[in-house]
């Protein structure tokens, strides 16, 4: 190719002869055949050789033949590593280590919080939720012993940041939780008094106020939600280690834990351990984009999977804690559960969507508007429901005494309610009363793994429905949840009193050509629903 170009050069410029300079364009002699195959390929070829010897970006109609040989002769930049070193510079002075005094007058140690009810193997059964724990205590999410007999206390701490000049810090509601005293230290080393202006058990989230007044450095939250990839920077106090940074990127969003009706957190994988509750996580432009919570640990340090909770929750949640001292949150009263395929199968559903009502509450807004057990609600003020968890955060964000109109299916009819939303209670619970007595007249639904018996003839198991006394731990009935002690209150919509009710119901829908049936199922925490299979093989 080298020597085409000589053989074309040699061709236009003559020896001894000068190049012609030309105003207009310049054009070649006339070529044909061969020849002009060279010349459009050497063209080419000297264009390509051209823009490789530019630096990248810079265009060749704008480089002067001077700039080209310096270019030529640049040095290659040297490639680094994204540095977060401005970024922490300025927001470091806004973080904050949180101390708590803990004094219990019972005479008990602080327990540490139970973890959510799991399945064995589940694999958040070992999720270490709170890592801001008392004085360091590494319990992995065990209880710790009580003392008997006399006051304990203890030390607590974990992380903050302050979001205003006058002092107000935000930090988790369990690393302040059965706070006597707290303190904040800040950057650098100034510690300070602050008082508790409100909590918010269910996001998890703390608002304080150092007690001094003076003006101090604070950060803003991000007005854009991150993208899963976006680096993110957590800054805060891992075991007691203050201004600790850590760096990663977003790993998931949306992530549910089971901590609480409104999880929605943030998943990154920056390193994040005991000590970091309550601490901020940063975008690459110093905002904050959420608050660290909770991680994942088999072993109780981090493992690269940490929660945040999101910017766009804790700033609702702040602003109320900020006006009010407390949070009150829209309320239907209706226990629900995510709709399966098998119930949507039962149940002759197009789709798996939407939010199963199982229960009820007596004279809350649900049961007055006429809504059941069974109804499925597929969507508030027209916008769709895709599970149970986006319409419990639907409902808490409209708050209480406002209008809304509910979409729900009943008997594969499509049906809209209007109702006015109550106020969330601090504290609702589920209680039902449960006994032990003799289990007589039991009958057995063998195919199912399944032994039946009338409730009322249980003590403390009510007068309706059939209580199971006993479950083949390989059958079809522990499949799906089914326990010793649940009591089966419907089939297929209908109320049971004995055993052959249970088998009749599935008599039928395997003669209607339906793959389950819908079972009503109580227990001393919940109403729920189970699709049990007509084929207990299956």
């Amino acid at each position: 190719m080298v020597g085409q170009m000589k053989e074309w050069s040699d061709r236009m410029f003559q020896k001894n002869e000068k190049p012609q300079l030309h105003k207009a364009p310049c054009t070649l002699p006339p070529a044909t055949g061969q020849s002009k195959k060279r010349i459009v390929l050497l063209g080419a070829v000297a264009a390509f050789a051209l823009t490789l010897a530019l630096p990248y970006g810079q265009s060749l109609l704008t480089s002067s033949p001077v700039s080209l040989i310096a270019n030529a002769s640049a040095q290659t930049a040297v490639i680094t590593p994204p540095s977060f070193a401005d970024v922490v510079e300025r927001v470091k002075g806004a973080v904050v280590s949180v101390k708590v005094k803990i004094r219990d007058e019972s005479g008990s140690a602080r327990m540490t919080p139970a973890l959510p009810r799991l399945q064995p193997g589940d694999p958040l059964e070992r999720f270490f939720r709170q890592f801001g724990e008392p004085g360091g205590d590494d319990t992995g999410g065990r209880q710790a012993r009580p003392r008997e007999g006399r006051p304990s206390q203890g030390l607590a701490q974990g992380s903050g940041f302050i979001i205003s000049a006058d002092g107000y810090v935000v930090t988790n509601n369990h690393v302040i939780d059965h706070a006597e005293d707290i303190t904040i230290t800040l950057d650098n080393g100034t510690t300070l008094e602050a008082n508790l202006v409100g909590v918010d058990p269910k996001t998890d989230l703390a608002l304080l106020k150092i007690k001094q007044s003076g003006t101090y450095p604070f950060v803003d939250f991000a007005s854009a939600s991150p993208r899963v990839g976006d680096w993110v920077i957590a800054v805060g106090n891992p075991f007691g280690l203050g201004g600790t940074v850590t760096a990663g990127i977003v790993s998931a969003r949306g992530r549910d834990i089971g901590s609480g009706p409104y999880d929605d957190y943030l998943q990154i994988d920056a390193p994040v351990n005991r000590g970091n509750s309550g601490g901020p996580t940063f975008n690459a432009a110093g905002q904050v984009i959420g608050v660290n919570t909770a991680i994942y640990s088999p072993s109780g340090g981090s493992v690269g999977i940490g929660f945040a909770i999101p910017a766009e929750v804790v700033k609702d949640v702040i602003t109320k804690l900020r006006d009010k001292g407390s949070v009150a949150r829209g309320w239907l009263g209706v226990q629900i559960q995510p709709v399966t395929d098998d119930i949507a199968a039962s149940l002759d559903l197009k789709s798996a969507k939407g939010a199963l009502v199982s229960e009820t509450q007596t004279e809350s807004p649900a049961a007055k508007a006429g809504l059941r057990s069974g109804d499925v609600i597929t969507a508030v003020n027209g916008a769709k429901i895709d599970n149970p968890r986006e319409l419990s955060r639907k409902i808490a964000a409209l708050g209480p005494d406002k209008s809304v109109d509910l979409t729900y299916l009943r008997d594969g009819s499509e049906k809209t309610v209007s109702l006015r939303l109550g106020a969330l209670p601090n504290e609702r619970k589920a209680e039902a009363e449960t006994g032990r007595g003799t289990m007589g007249g039991d009958q057995p639904l063998s195919l199912y793994g399944l032994t039946l018996a009338p409730a009322k003839q249980v003590a403390g198991a009510g007068s309706q429905g059939l209580i199971v006394t006993q479950i083949d731990p390989e059958g079809a009935a522990a499949r799906k949840q089914l326990q010793p002690g649940d009591v089966i209150l419907q089939a297929a919509g209908q109320n049971l009193s004995r055993p052959q009710d249970l088998t009749a119901a599935l008599d039928q829908a395997r003669k209607q050509g339906r793959k389950a049936v819908l079972l009503k199922v109580k227990n001393a925490d919940a109403t729920r629903f189970v699709a049990l299979s007509v084929n207990p093989a299956s």
